[in-house]
């Protein structure tokens, strides 16, 4: 029954919620991968924080066995995808596993930004595409309206499109059928020499490296020998196998199908994504394209809040990172804050997760600094610095000219809010380069810098439109950018953890702000504190935080009183320089939570 022509490989995309997950847990039941006493919400989401948020981080693959209504029995390999900006790395690569696609849309709230990344990057890897209409049991579904849109905004015909609802399981076998029908087979030779694609990897405690593998030519099979082609290691197989969705021992799998490996790797960095797999002893001539490598785009710096806690912080990013390649982390050190790490994510809800999980899996209290993106900074001599952390800007003197990320945005909004958003987009120096129409609901393309978005932008326009946008991006280049470093000084000592790069247009504002802000966070000490805000030698801001006074002039009354007073006084003034020459100001960490949180109360 191993017959190519029987197997069908598809990935599930949709945008955030519209129901990938339901629907795969759909599909598993009723081609009965796993029991009803094992059935549970979201089968494929296995994290604690994947099932609580609702979203899917990694991708997931189940294979599935379908006898359809013609009487043959088909191979169904299902990989659910996650459906967030951040994860679209994870989309690519499993796109590339598969020939085709079946495109989720939620017919309550239509086509969404990420529907149109997603679907965008499944066209481009030539896939054929199922639409579905998703939740058609609710009262607010318009199976017509959805329909139109995914016509006018995607222009795939929909005349066939399966109206289904996750929940109640209607319209499933539907979907079977066009998956049979619609999708092509893989195409592959069973008999040519093993050119096989290195689809994911992660770390298991028990069984070291897991390896998923899509095979495209050949079969690879028990206690073959098998050279990765990056870097030339050779291994031999231990165990063959795959998810339906429990781990399942095979003795081959053959050209076309998807499943995982184990060679007794240890190490995740041997095992690089997207990676061409062949025989050790027929090697292959040129390995197979693979995929864009993932880079991280934002950079913070994450502090135990207990300094005790370093080495635990560091076992814990160490073990994260085993299961996720596409974060990377360095130590770094702060005067303020102490020892701590550079972590580079690849946007802030995976910002967000990984700070999450620290906390959750490993118990350990974190403080975050300010993200910040990669800047390119071009030095008088000709050469580049790819900056991170703002502190480490080398001497004004020396730069030519700084690069910043800039971003192509998509938004999708109904009309009545677009004002509202092109007036943000504009305060965030965004240029707008298109808008157009699908009924109601406005289609805005904006290029915009990644530093301006990577804050708060997805929050402030969730708020502004009561949670219809729907907002997407991907990186385009680097551009020369009117920008400086905000540096905030307090007691005349720069605080190396609050500085940030910023537009000088803003710098004045942002900094008043910051001054502002830490002046009512740190406590009164018993000098005068100035805070100040400052770009290279110039205070372009300033607050005093005053210093406690003692009356030392109660006990004085009788003759020669003035002249007393003014000794002692005189006294206590030198004490008080004498305290701030010396005296050194704790900055309390509720202080760098709250000037973290300036931009996100903008």
């Amino acid at each position: 029954m191993d017959k190519i022509d029987h197997i069908r490989n598809f990935s599930i995309i949709a945008h955030i919620d519209h129901g990938k997950s339901t629907i795969a847990d759909r599909i598993i039941h009723k081609c009965g991968g796993l029991s009803e006493r094992e059935m549970k919400a979201q089968v494929l989401d296995s994290m604690d924080i994947e099932r609580e948020r609702g979203i899917t981080i990694k991708a997931q693959t189940v294979k599935l066995n379908y006898k359809s209504k013609n009487g043959k029995d088909y191979i169904l390999n299902i990989i659910d995808t996650p459906g967030h900006v951040d994860f679209s790395y994870e989309v690519s690569r499993s796109l590339y596993a598969c020939e085709g696609s079946i495109l989720i849309v939620d017919s309550t709230q239509g086509v969404e930004a990420q529907t149109l990344a997603n679907v965008y990057q499944a066209l481009d890897t030539n896939h054929e595409i199922v639409p579905v209409l998703n939740k058609i049991d609710l009262p607010a579904s318009d199976k017509e309206r959805t329909k139109k849109q995914i016509e006018d905004v995607i222009g795939i015909d929909t005349s066939n499109a399966v109206p289904c609802s996750g929940k109640t399981g209607e319209g499933i076998d539907e979907i079977l059928e066009q998956i049979i029908e619609k999708l092509p087979p893989p195409k592959g030779l069973k008999d040519e020499i093993l050119k096989c694609l290195l689809v994911d990897s992660w770390y298991d405690s028990y069984l070291g490296v897991v390896i998923l593998v899509r095979v495209i030519d050949g079969k690879i099979k028990k206690n073959m020998k098998i050279k990765m082609m990056s870097n030339n290691q050779e291994h031999i197989i231990e165990k063959v196998g795959v998810f339906t969705p429990k781990a399942k021992d095979v003795e081959q799998l053959n050209s076309g199908e998807i499943g995982f490996i184990i060679t007794g790797i240890k190490n995740l960095s041997d095992t690089k994504v997207g990676d061409t797999i062949c025989d050790a002893n027929k090697p292959l001539k040129e390995a197979l394209p693979g995929f864009k490598p993932s880079k991280p785009v934002v950079f913070c710096g994450l502090f135990p809040v207990d300094s005790s806690e370093y080495q635990k912080l560091k076992d814990g990013l160490a073990k994260l990172q085993l299961n996720d390649a596409s974060f990377s982390y360095e130590a770094e050190s702060s005067s303020a804050l102490g020892l701590g790490f550079r972590c580079g994510f690849l946007g802030l809800l995976h910002l967000e997760i990984v700070t999450e999980r620290l906390e959750r899996e490993f118990d350990i209290n974190l403080l975050t600094t300010t993200p910040g993106v990669v800047y390119k900074v071009h030095l008088n001599k000709g050469n580049i610095l790819e900056l991170q952390n703002p502190s480490n800007l080398p001497d004004p003197t020396n730069i030519k000219f700084i690069e910043e990320p800039w971003i192509k945005a998509t938004i999708i909004t109904p009309d009545e809010y677009l004002g509202s958003i092109i007036k943000i987009c504009q305060d965030k120096r965004g240029i707008q380069k298109n808008l157009s129409y699908s009924g109601n609901r406005a289609i805005l393309n904006y290029e915009i810098p990644l530093n301006e978005v990577v804050f708060d932008f997805n929050d402030r326009l969730k708020s502004m439109t009561s949670g219809y946008a729907s907002f997407d991006y991907e990186i385009i280049e680097h551009r020369e950018g009117d920008l400086v470093k905000l540096g905030i000084l307090v007691n005349s000592e720069p605080v190396d953890a609050l500085s940030m790069m910023v537009h000088k247009n803003f710098a004045q504002s942002i900094g008043r702000e910051v001054c502002e802000k830490l002046k009512d966070l740190i406590p009164r000490h018993n000098f005068m504190i100035p805070v100040q805000a400052a770009i290279g030698g110039k205070i372009i801001a300033r607050e005093t935080i005053k210093g406690f006074k003692k009356d030392v002039l109660t006990k004085i009354h009788g003759g020669g009183a003035r002249d007393r007073k003014r000794k002692l006084l005189d006294k206590q003034k030198k004490g008080k320089s004498r305290a701030k020459q010396f005296g050194r100001v704790e900055i309390p960490q509720e202080a760098f939570i709250g000037v973290l949180k300036i931009n996100k109360d903008k």
